[in-house]
């Protein structure tokens, strides 16, 4: 029997989607507002799931204390009131859209948790606006 749980979690960030090959027209046509050269600011809403089995012995699937402190500790200290394409080494190379923040915060999370549990991200850019990535 396998139980899903859920840890959601806030962080705000600024980002600029951009991609260095095309033309400034290109750009702006593709990104719109996004591609702003001063950057725009995101109010982000994180949502993380695991699923697995409940231990018997402690009646959880995964310690919920736990599981605050490794999102605290690997993503939102590490995101929060941060500008993704400047402040961090995971986005100098990687334009930060909502998909691949997902898919970055997905695989930081995959290396702290034991693989024995089922992994998703889900990551709420505006209030409308959300992805969500398992892995595959």
């Amino acid at each position: 029997m396998k139980l899903a749980i859920y840890r959601k979690e806030h962080f705000n960030a600024a980002h600029r989607l951009h991609n260095p090959a095309w033309t400034a027209e290109k750009n702006k046509q593709i990104f719109g507002k996004c591609n702003n050269p001063n950057y725009h600011g995101h109010n982000y809403d994180l949502i993380v799931k695991l699923e697995g089995p409940i231990d018997p012995e402690t009646g959880y699937v995964y310690d919920m204390k736990r599981l605050k402190d490794v999102i605290r500790e690997h993503i939102t200290d590490k995101f929060d009131h941060k500008n993704l394409n400047l402040d961090t080494d995971e986005f100098k190379a990687l334009n930060p859209t909502a998909e691949n923040i997902a898919v970055v915060i997905w695989n930081i999370l995959r290396e702290k948790i034991e693989k024995k549990y089922d992994l998703t991200v889900r990551l709420y850019e505006t209030e409308r606006n959300f992805v969500e990535f398992s892995g595959n």
